[in-house]
């Protein structure tokens, strides 16, 4: 019984251990990639923490409108991605990555330089040159993303992938976790500009990484090895290797195989719009409700437990990718979903630490499993050579999610958690038992559609 029972015990340390050793044998590029990733998340999130500030102490634009122009810049990256994500089908992984970084450095001197352009005030000068700024970062994001995760199609085997996803989609929450860390001596010492300037320089590092360790001749050998390990693997060769094809056969290739002529597809990243709300509460009701709703402790440090997501995506998501990565796809997106939707029913028994700490901790578990798995079967599913676009289409439900929670979450604040209210006279438990319904109608979808979508749910 005892030897069954050590057995057991390796059996689930091997389990978990191994996908991390078998990730840590993979290739220089991709390697480049996770620190590119990395340093882009720091500073994308480092940027749009103080987006709304730096509009209304240097565009001296008013709250709604800074908000606006937050959204304008989150909102037009998922466009973006939406026209662009097809970058890397077209000019491959090296060229379209240091092609998005360059945008994005440009777009964030612009953005930093803007309030000495001209009057400031709404389409002043500074406000002008600011948007224009944040145009040459959603065109560089929109390129980025998508050839990110291409990249790690192309880069990781079937034992590799699951890992390789899920540790890519950690590091960009490791990164939205740093700017707490790295913004706040930098800004009592140079004030937001020199925040931004940083990050601005950050930039360049991402551009020396990926054309240090994301070579040519780096990404042949990967490639070639990635071949060798797995002959039946269709392999993404690098542009300048592609058989030439003219642009009419490229347009009839892309037509015969667009993603939006899948209909389950379409229905399985649309369904997930319900759940994904719970994401842009993070920032447009977490912080509101936390420094409302407590007193004490949590509403004098709100901005610690609003930021305790990513860093706990972090730590769990490879963890959990380690236990999951050989179970179906389509079950763990049942379970991930239930799991991120279930606790938002906890805040519905009142504001205390127990409950926030509860929900926080088993949505970000549920967020664990399911989003880096979709973003697999997204990368998984598409034909060769077509990545990047089905990669950008499938994050076009995320544009409608922000632009819809934005729509609503206000109203519901203004009437359940409303500022300069005592904590008692609001009712927070009826906002989050709604918003708790709402995310729990992607999970039960997904339960009920299970035998048409398995039936014609593909695989990698």
């Amino acid at each position: 019984m005892e030897t069954n029972s050590n057995h057991e015990k390796n059996s689930i340390v091997r389990e978990l251990v191994q996908p991390f050793i078998d990730l840590g044998k993979t290739s220089r590029p991709l390697l480049g990639l996770n620190i590119s990733y990395v340093i882009e998340g720091l500073v994308y999130f480092g940027f749009i923490g103080l987006l709304a500030i730096f509009f209304n102490d240097f565009i001296k634009l008013d709250d709604i409108d800074a908000g606006r122009m937050v959204g304008f810049q989150t909102a037009g990256i998922t466009i973006a991605m939406l026209f662009l994500g097809a970058t890397v089908d077209w000019i491959g992984l090296r060229k379209a990555l240091l092609i998005s970084l360059v945008f994005m450095f440009f777009g964030r001197i612009i953005l930093t330089m803007s309030p000495s352009f001209g009057s400031t005030g709404l389409w002043g000068g500074a406000h002008i040159a600011s948007m224009l700024g944040i145009l040459g970062i959603m065109i560089g994001y929109g390129i980025y993303q998508p050839a990110a995760y291409a990249g790690v199609k192309m880069l990781t085997n079937s034992k590799t992938s699951a890992m390789g996803y899920a540790m890519l989609y950690a590091l960009m929450n490791l990164g939205g976790f740093l700017p707490g860390l790295i913004s706040p001596p930098v800004r009592k010492s140079y004030g937001i500009n020199g925040v931004f300037w940083v990050y601005t320089i950050l930039t360049v590092v991402g551009i020396a990484v990926v054309a240090i360790f994301i070579t040519k001749k780096a990404l042949a050998d990967a490639m070639a090895k990635a071949k060798e390990e797995e002959p039946n693997k269709e392999i993404e060769v690098p542009e300048e290797e592609k058989p030439e094809m003219t642009a009419m056969e490229k347009m009839k290739f892309y037509f015969k195989n667009f993603p939006l002529t899948d209909g389950r597809f379409m229905f399985f990243i649309f369904i997930l719009i319900p759940v994904q709300t719970l994401f842009a509460h993070n920032w447009l009701t977490l912080p509101q409700y936390t420094s409302r709703a407590f007193d004490g402790f949590v509403g004098d440090n709100f901005e610690f437990f609003v930021n305790l997501n990513p860093i706990l995506i972090f730590i769990l998501t490879p963890m959990v990718a380690a236990f999951t990565a050989t179970k179906d796809t389509y079950k763990m997106m049942i379970i991930g979903t239930f799991v991120m939707a279930s606790p938002t029913f906890i805040l519905a028994l009142g504001p205390s630490m127990g409950t926030l700490m509860s929900y926080l901790v088993i949505m970000t578990i549920g967020e664990a499993i399911w989003q880096p798995r979709f973003l697999q079967w997204v990368a998984d599913i598409a034909p060769k050579g077509m990545t990047g676009i089905y990669m950008g289409i499938g994050q076009f439900p995320w544009f409608l999610t922000k632009v819809v929670t934005a729509v609503y979450s206000g109203w519901f604040l203004m009437n359940y958690c409303p500022a300069d209210t005592a904590p008692s006279q609001m009712n927070t438990e009826t906002m989050w038992f709604i918003y708790g319904l709402i995310a729990m109608i992607s999970p039960v979808a997904l339960l009920l559609s299970a035998k048409w979508m398995k039936k014609g749910f593909k695989t990698a």
